[in-house]
């Protein structure tokens, strides 16, 4: 029996790609359901803790979760809040911690 890899890594972009464009495109109301909203509640309060562990140290964790909270307040795109964390983290780590 022989694998093809490619076939593997075309559902796997296939099912990621869903995972992110279904949601916004379904949803475009508040949801009140109870369940989904503390389904959501505890999917991000599980995230929080991944977060600060995702680094090398938890100092350039909770700097870059800081600076992504203010960038995204003030009207920053995904694509900002993204980079600035990055390169928040990537400063701190190679520079300072």
């Amino acid at each position: 029996m022989q694998h093809n890899v490619y076939i593997y890594i075309l559902v796997m972009g296939i099912v990621t790609y869903l995972i992110r464009v279904l949601p916004p495109t379904l949803i475009r109301k508040e949801i009140k359901n109870r369940f989904i909203r503390s389904f959501l509640y505890y999917v991000a309060v599980m995230t929080f803790p991944a977060i600060l562990d995702a680094t090398g140290s938890t100092a350039s964790a909770l700097a870059a979760f800081i600076a992504a909270i203010l960038i995204a307040w003030f009207g920053g795109s995904l694509f900002q809040v993204a980079v600035i964390a990055c390169v928040v983290v990537f400063v701190l780590e190679m520079f300072i911690c």
